[in-house]
């Protein structure tokens, strides 16, 4: 619906963004033009349905609007394989029961009449097999994703850790307080990480507003006091009002913090008393909203207007091919992108590769994880960037036998 919507009007600017794109000329339409017909020679033999298990180092606890969020999830994935032997998987975007359905219709297909290297899937209704096709495509070529797109090297950018939440209200009958949550900002600064995202608004939910509010204000600037050295990032999950946060921002006065996502509900009138206070209060500061069911359409019209900054949807809502085809355009008004990944590591991998081609990410969503079903080794955190591998497609081999 609103998606739907909003790829129909992003479509009608596609052929105007390949036309202002430099790098697209006469030598790389042939080079386009000779991969897909590599793709052409390999057929889709086989699809395989199954889960892989991804386990966070520590229990992740709640924010402004959820519960507990656990040890990690089981993702469903899908295997492709092609009658020359080559395999490619990913994350499965969508229900297993529709990804069954889809199998019959493109088992037999071409790989080039389903996924073509300068764009992505041919057709929206193969979205629940976008990230497996790129693998594919990528072991086919012998290429990593982000060379697909068009860099022999990947363009690095900031990688932040997205575990910071309100784990000193845990466990509920003893909690541990703040110092829980600064002993978890180490590990992920041990583990490579130079930015930490934030999660405020204990106020809406699990605590009184002024007490909430408090504790927020407490959890921000004692990590900014403990990490100088780190970037902070906040987010608050739609848990205040505007006149609320703005009681936040005053609480933290002389904290620098790198952006600001979702303080609350997205709308014209809010976000420009905002934009306007902090602009007053010459706060400089990114604005980052519209992660997952958004409006997209709205969210056009508030990076058009210059409201928020940061596009944050997430990698598979939109879907891997689209998120391609919306980085130009983003680039053209001047709005930079980062596309949500929480929950999943796999997620955080495919944008690596996604900014690594088409660059205007503003920093990358970390989701730490371990995996006996994944290899996960290729990805390395350099000086608080995270770098893909160079290997073929996404670079990570499924070690889970299926």
């Amino acid at each position: 619906m609103k998606r739907r919507n909003f790829i129909q009007t992003l479509n009608l600017g596609i052929a105007s963004s390949i036309l202002l794109n430099s790098d697209l000329n006469a030598k790389t339409i042939l080079i386009n033009a000779s991969q897909d017909s590599d793709l052409s020679y390999h057929r889709i033999q086989n699809i395989k349905l199954s889960n892989v298990r991804m386990q966070y180092p520590r229990l992740v606890g709640k924010n402004a609007r959820l519960d507990i969020h656990g040890y990690g999830p089981r993702i469903d994935i899908c295997i492709l394989e092609t009658d020359k032997g080559a395999m490619g998987w990913a994350s499965l975007r969508g229900s297993i029961r529709g990804a069954q359905d889809l199998a019959k219709e493109i088992i037999g297909k071409k790989v080039s009449e389903l996924f073509a290297v300068n764009v992505g899937i041919s057709d929206s209704k193969f979205i629940p097999f976008d990230a497996a096709l790129h693998d594919l495509a990528g072991v086919i070529l012998h290429k990593p994703v982000y060379a697909l797109l068009g860099q022999q090297k990947p363009i690095l950018t900031k990688y932040y850790s997205g575990m910071i939440y309100f784990d000193d209200l845990e466990p509920a009958q003893n909690p541990s307080g703040i110092d829980k949550v600064l002993e978890n900002c180490k590990q992920d600064y041990d583990f490579g990480y130079r930015q930490f995202k934030v999660k405020i608004g204990r106020g809406n939910r699990w605590m009184s507003f002024r007490e909430g509010l408090n504790r927020d204000i407490e959890v921000t600037k004692k990590i900014a006091q403990a990490f100088p050295d780190c970037e902070i990032l906040v987010d608050g999950n739609n848990g205040f009002a505007v006149d609320e946060f703005i009681q936040y921002m005053q609480g933290i006065s002389g904290v620098n913090l790198f952006w600001i996502e979702e303080p609350f509900h997205e709308t014209v009138a809010e976000y420009t008393y905002f934009r306007e206070w902090l602009n007053k209060e010459g706060i400089k500061t990114l604005l980052a909203d519209g992660e997952a069911d958004a409006d997209q359409n709205f969210i056009m019209e508030l990076l058009d207007k210059k409201l928020i900054d940061v596009h944050l949807t997430d990698i598979e809502e939109l879907g891997f091919t689209y998120w391609r085809k919306l980085m130009p355009r983003l680039k053209q008004m001047g709005a930079l992108s980062s596309p949500h990944a929480w929950g999943s590591l796999l997620k955080t991998h495919y944008i690596s590769h996604l900014a690594g081609g088409l660059g205007n990410t503003v920093t990358i969503e970390g989701v730490t994880s371990f995996s006996d079903d994944v290899d996960l080794t290729g990805y390395k955190i350099v000086k608080g960037q995270l770098v893909p591998p160079a290997s073929p497609g996404f670079g990570m081999p499924l070690l889970k036998k299926i």
